[in-house]
């Protein structure tokens, strides 16, 4: 056979020159993908581990100081993304020394997530169906979306927890009470010292439903409160212990004040914002002193006298009173009303006239020890 011409065996040298960097170029991003891949499952491999460690080290941790702990049999997910691990039948029962009676927290599911890049920060997916009981207080409740997310932090409680919520259906006494919305965020300082706040909560939820049965104040205000919001401050040190009312006695002499620095209310005409500092007297009930803003006060005064919370010749009274001294604002809108409130000795007095008179508050006993 003859050789190949000149030029052909030129072009077809310079082709092959041209495929190997090209081959190469193909190779090295393969071995790249197929390390990233490895990479990522060794990431995912570690990031269940340390879900399943915690855990379980928790759970350790909880039982060996009284508290019961139980679930069905766990189960990893979350691949490709995050990082998951899901305890079905979850269930929390303890906390007797603190809380007579104690807790009792049964959940559908609890699911822990962690995600990149916030490895240092746990998401737990709380949905489904849950019952909570707090003493001799049970709630059931279900949520269509309940998100929590808090920071890992070993051996010592979380400094804060966050809550977000959508489509919760509360069981009460009265009836099953609906929220569109929630969102709380509890934070803690176990170091405060007098004057510094040792619990913080703040919350916010709209559109609360309530039931049918709930009381014949819902024929003035109506049956959904559009929004509450809360910002409020326990201040420290809080005392340890085991008896409440000590641990109320002693954070009283210490100063301790409970600031709620913000509550706003929209409940159909009734519009209210309130700041107030409370603090216990000497019998160990609570006293204080609040700033008051409303509008439709007449509203308000005709739902309280119709609870049964307020005499009717009380509610007449201050009707009188709140029409004399409500000021439409520059801005325009309804009448509103700023005036002073006042608890002590347990009467709650509004502009110095007494408008309600509280029931004692009575500590619990000191829960019994467990031999």
């Amino acid at each position: 056979m003859s050789a190949k011409p000149p030029r052909l065996a030129e072009a077809s040298t310079r082709t092959g020159r041209r495929r190997w960097p090209l081959l190469r170029l193909l190779l090295g991003a393969l071995l790249l993908l197929a390390g990233l891949g490895a990479g990522h499952a060794l990431l995912w491999q570690w990031m269940a581990n340390q879900l399943e460690d915690g855990f379980a080290s928790w759970a350790a941790l909880r039982r060996a100081q009284g508290w019961q702990v139980a679930h069905g049999p766990p189960r990893r997910g979350g691949w490709p993304f995050a990082a998951t691990l899901t305890l079905p039948q979850f269930r929390l029962t303890g906390g007797e020394a603190t809380l007579p009676g104690g807790m009792d927290w049964q959940a559908e599911r609890l699911v822990l997530r962690l995600e990149p890049p916030r490895l240092d920060r746990l998401q737990l997916d709380l949905g489904g169906r849950h019952h909570l009981r707090l003493g001799e207080a049970g709630l059931p409740f279900t949520a269509e979306r309940l998100h929590g997310a808090l920071p890992l932090e070993r051996d010592v409680l979380p400094s804060e927890l966050k809550l977000e919520g959508e489509r919760l259906r509360l069981g009460t006494a009265a009836g099953s009470v609906a929220l569109r919305t929630l969102q709380l965020t509890l934070a803690t300082r176990i170091t405060a010292i007098e004057g510094e706040p040792a619990v913080t909560l703040r919350g916010a939820a709209d559109d609360l439903t309530l039931p049918d049965t709930a009381g014949p104040e819902l024929a003035t205000l109506g049956q959904t409160i559009a929004s509450v919001v809360l910002d409020a401050a326990l201040s420290g040190p809080v005392p340890p212990g085991r008896s409440p009312a000590a641990r109320a006695a002693a954070w009283r002499v210490g100063g301790g004040t409970l600031d709620l620095r913000s509550l706003a209310l929209h409940w159909g005409p009734v519009v209210a914002t309130a700041t107030a500092t409370l603090t216990l007297d000497e019998a160990l009930q609570p006293m204080g002193a609040a700033t008051l803003r409303l509008s439709g006060g007449a509203e308000a005064l005709d739902a309280a006298a119709a609870a049964g919370l307020v005499p009717a010749r009380t509610a007449a009274a201050a009707r009188t009173m709140v029409r004399l001294l409500s000021r439409s604002p520059p801005e325009g809108g309804p009448p509103e009303l700023e005036v002073p409130l006042a608890l002590e000795d347990r009467t709650l007095s509004l502009a110095r006239i007494a408008i309600a008179r509280l029931p004692a508050w009575h500590w619990p006993a000191v829960p019994a020890r467990r031999d």
